[in-house]
């Protein structure tokens, strides 16, 4: 994942001050730049979301966060 984040305001917020919720999603780094297949990931104290980076408005999943790290280490050791 790049180490680079990228905030965005919950719609709930509004723009009278007081709580607002924001978000950092990162791009996967093995995401290529010719508009193929991308996630971006967030990460909170109790879930990790993925979602797809050309939808950023639609539909993501959640993980808890140890169900993510047993994915992450099956990912890095499975063969394709």
């Amino acid at each position: 994942m790049s180490t680079e984040l990228a905030w965005f305001k919950s719609s709930y917020s509004s723009n009278e001050g007081g709580a607002c919720v924001e978000i950092a999603w990162r791009k996967s780094t093995h995401s290529g730049n010719e508009g193929g297949a991308c996630i971006e990931v967030a990460e909170t104290t109790t879930a990790v979301l993925v979602r797809d980076s050309k939808d950023k408005s639609g539909p993501h999943l959640t993980f808890d966060p140890t169900a993510w790290q047993a994915f992450l280490t099956y990912a890095a050791t499975a063969e394709v």
